[in-house]
C-alpha cells in the first residue's frame, strides 16, 4: 500500500447550525475557480428546496477543489441528529474531517455522535473553531471543551494531539491566533494539506469500490457514488456487484466521472483513492462493493444506526382524495414503489409492509427524518396518510427496552423552572447543569425517546420562545412508566360541505379552530381543540336560520379568531394513535383513522371488550 500526495479527501462535520455549508461556500468563493454567478448566493450547496427553505442540510453532498496542485474532496454532510445515516454512510469515502465547533456554544450532542463515528474509521481531526467574530465568542475555552470531548471519547495520544485552527466562515478568514484577523482562508487549506493524510492506495490490486451513495439521472440512470479503494475502473470495464445476500450481480460501467468544482467530467479511467461516479450501473444499493468478476472481494458493508421511531404509511382513504388539484399517485402501488425507492439511497430508513395490503411501517431516525420524507413525497404528486409517531421497542434478556435520548437544552437561568416542569412530566432526568456569566443554564437531560414527541412546542411555550433545544440517541434502557398523552380533545366534523362563518362563531367559544370559513370539510375530519379532555362531534357547515322578520340588534357582529394552521411535523407530533395526518400536495389535514361516528364508537366497544 502506498499513499497518494496529490489528492485530499475530507469531511466536515459539525453541529446543526454550527457553519459548515457556510464554511464551503467561503472555500469555494476563495478558490478562484468559480465564476460569479456562480457564488453569488448563500449555502450554495443546500440546493434542494427543503434544504434553502428550513436552513438546515439534509443530503450529504461532493465537491472538489485544487489548491496548488493538490486536489481536495470535500464532503458537506447534515448536522441534525435525525440525518445521522448521510454521516455514516459518506465517512468511509474521506480521510481526514474537519470537525468545526460554534465558538459560543461549544461542542454539542451531535458533534459528539458524528466525532465518535470518525473516531472509530480513525479519519484524522481537524478542529475548526468557528464564528470567532461573534460578540460573545470563547473561542479558547471551547477549544478546551473540544479537546475534553476527545477525552471523553477515548481517543489515543496522537489523536489528542490534533492540530486546530480558528476561522469565520461568514467574514471569510482563518487564523491560528483568534486576535488576528488574516482575511483569507488560505491557512485552513494549508492546514488541510500539512496534516490530512493523502488516500492509501492500491494501484496493481483488484478493483473495490463501495457504493456509499446513489442518485438518478432521468437521461442515465441510477449514479452510484463511493471511493475507489484499490484497483482502477475504466468505460466498458465489465463488473460485479457484491449483494447483501452475498450474491453477485453483473453488470457493465457505461461511464466513469471525477468530482470537478461543483459538477463532475467524464474520464478515461479512475484510480485507487479517486471518489468516482459511476454510471451505467442498473441495481446498486448503497454497501455494494463494485468489484473483478474473476476475482470478487467484497469490502466491510457500511453499518448504520437502527432506526428509532415509525410510522404507518397508508393511502388517503378521505372522501377528499384524488380531487382535482391534488395528488397524481394515489394507489398502493404508488406507494410501494415511492419507499422502495427511497430505500436506495436513505440507509437509515426501514420500510415493512402490514397486513393490511394499503399500508406500510416506515422507521427512521426521528419525526423530522420521516417529515423531510413525507414533505418530499407531497411535493412530488403523492396523496397519503400518516399515522401517529410510535417507538421501536426491543426485547433485551427477557425485558422490554426503549430508547432514550440525551436532551440538551439552553435557556435564560429565570426559565429553568419551566423547563424543569415540562421535561420532569415526560420523564426525563437531569444528567447534568451548569450555568454561565451571560445568564443561561445548559440542562442535560435523559428522556425516553416517546417523551420528545410533542415536547419542542411546549418548551418554547414554557420558555416563552427563548429555549435552543437538541437531542440525539443515547441507548437502549427499560421501559418507563406512561408519558402524558395530549390534554385536549378535538372537534370532529359530522358534515361535508363548505366551513360557514356563523357555526365557527359559535363553536370558538369552547375551542381552537383549525379551518376557516370556505374551507372544505368532510364527515371525520378534525376541525379544531377542544378545550376539555372529550372530543366532540360537531357541525361547522350549519348556517343562520333566515327569517322575514327584522328587529334591532337581532343580527350579531361576528369576529373569528385566525385558525391554528399546523405545520407537517406539528400535525405528526399533535395527533393521537385513533388519527391520520391526510397529506396532500395541495393541503394537510388532520382526521380520525374511522371516520364515522358509528364505526368509532364499535371500536371503542371493541377495545373495551378486549379489556385494552
Amino acid at each position: 500500500m502506498a499513499r497518494r500526495n496529490d489528492i485530499r479527501n475530507i469531511a466536515i462535520i459539525a453541529h446543526v447550525d454550527h457553519g459548515k455549508t457556510t464554511l464551503v461556500d467561503c472555500l469555494i468563493k476563495s478558490s478562484g475557480q468559480f465564476r460569479d454567478s456562480q457564488v453569488q448566493q448563500d449555502c450554495i450547496l443546500d440546493s434542494n428546496d427543503l434544504e434553502r427553505e428550513r436552513g438546515i442540510t439534509i443530503l450529504a453532498k461532493n465537491i472538489a477543489l485544487n489548491y496548488n496542485g493538490t486536489k481536495i474532496n470535500i464532503i458537506d454532510t447534515p448536522g441534525h441528529a435525525d440525518f445521522g445515516g448521510e454521516v455514516e454512510r459518506v465517512l468511509s469515502m474521506a480521510d481526514g474531517a474537519i470537525v468545526l465547533v460554534d465558538a459560543f456554544e461549544g461542542p454539542r450532542p451531535q458533534t459528539r455522535f458524528v466525532l465518535k463515528k470518525a473516531l472509530e474509521l480513525g479519519l484524522q481531526p481537524v478542529v475548526v473553531v468557528n464564528k470567532i467574530d461573534r460578540p460573545d465568542a470563547r473561542p479558547q475555552d471551547v477549544l478546551s471543551e473540544t479537546f475534553d470531548l476527545f477525552v471523553e471519547l477515548g481517543a489515543d495520544d496522537k489523536t489528542l494531539d490534533f492540530p486546530y485552527i480558528f476561522a469565520s466562515g461568514r467574514a471569510g478568514f482563518a487564523t491560528h491566533d483568534p486576535e488576528v484577523n488574516t482575511g483569507t482562508i488560505q491557512p485552513l487549506l494549508d492546514m488541510i494539506i500539512e496534516q490530512v493524510p493523502g488516500p492509501e492506495v492500491n494501484e496493481d490490486g483488484p478493483l473495490q469500490m463501495m457504493v456509499t451513495s446513489l442518485s438518478y439521472s432521468e437521461f442515465v440512470g441510477r449514479i452510484a457514488t463511493g471511493r475507489i479503494a484499490s484497483g482502477s475502473v475504466k468505460p466498458g470495464q465489465k463488473v460485479v456487484l457484491t449483494k447483501s445476500d452475498g450474491s453477485l450481480k453483473a453488470e457493465q460501467i457505461v461511464g466513469v466521472e471525477i468530482f470537478d468544482k461543483l459538477g463532475r467530467l467524464p474520464v478515461d479511467v479512475g484510480t485507487s483513492g479517486d471518489i468516482v461516479a459511476l454510471v451505467g450501473l442498473t441495481t446498486p444499493e448503497i454497501g455494494d462493493t463494485v468489484t473483478l468478476p474473476d476475482n470478487p472481494q467484497a469490502l466491510p458493508r457500511i453499518a448504520v444506526d437502527e432506526p428509532t421511531l415509525s410510522m404507518m404509511f397508508t393511502i388517503n382513504s378521505s372522501p377528499f382524495a384524488g380531487q382535482p388539484g391534488g395528488g397524481k399517485y394515489l394507489t398502493s402501488r404508488h406507494l410501494r414503489a415511492r419507499l422502495m425507492r427511497e430505500l436506495e439511497s436513505n440507509v437509515a430508513l426501514r420500510v415493512e409492509e402490514m397486513g393490511d395490503r394499503d399500508a406500510f411501517q416506515v422507521s427512521g431516525r426521528g419525526v423530522l427524518h420521516l417529515a423531510v420524507l413525507i414533505e418530499t413525497m407531497r411535493r412530488e404528486g403523492y396523496e397519503l396518510s400518516v399515522g401517529k409517531p410510535q417507538v421501536i421497542r426491543k426485547q433485551i434478556n427477557g425485558k422490554w427496552h426503549e430508547p432514550f435520548e440525551v436532551l440538551d437544552i439552553d435557556v435564560p437561568t429565570a426559565e429553568v423552572g419551566g423547563v424543569m416542569e415540562v421535561v420532569g412530566n415526560r420523564r426525563g432526568e437531569v444528567v447534568h447543569m451548569h450555568s454561565n456569566d451571560l445568564g443561561t443554564t445548559h440542562v442535560e437531560f435523559s428522556i425516553p425517546a416517546r417523551g420528545l414527541i410533542g415536547i419542542r412546542t411546549k418548551l418554547l411555550n414554557a420558555t416563552r420562545g427563548e429555549a435552543i433545544i437538541h437531542h440525539r440517541f443515547e441507548a437502549y434502557k427499560p421501559v418507563e412508566g406512561e408519558v402524558p398523552h395530549r390534554q385536549n380533545g378535538v372537534l370532529i366534523s359530522q358534515e361535508r360541505g363548505k366551513v360557514v362563518g356563523f357555526a365557527l362563531f359559535k363553536l370558538q367559544e369552547r375551542a381552537e379552530m383549525f379551518v376557516a370559513p370556505g374551507d372544505e370539510v368532510y364527515e371525520g375530519m378534525i376541525v379544531g381543540e377542544n378545550s376539555r379532555d372529550n372530543d366532540l362531534v360537531v357541525n361547522p357547515i350549519k348556517e343562520k336560520k333566515l327569517t322575514n322578520m327584522r328587529a334591532s340588534g337581532s343580527d350579531e357582529n361576528i369576529q373569528l379568531k385566525p385558525p391554528r394552521r399546523l405545520s407537517l411535523e406539528a400535525a405528526l407530533e399533535y395527533i393521537e394513535d385513533d388519527e391520520y395526518v391526510e397529506v396532500t400536495p395541495q393541503i394537510i389535514r388532520l382526521r380520525k383513522a374511522r371516520l364515522t361516528e358509528q364505526e368509532r364508537k364499535q371500536q371503542s366497544r371493541a377495545t373495551a371488550g378486549a379489556g385494552v
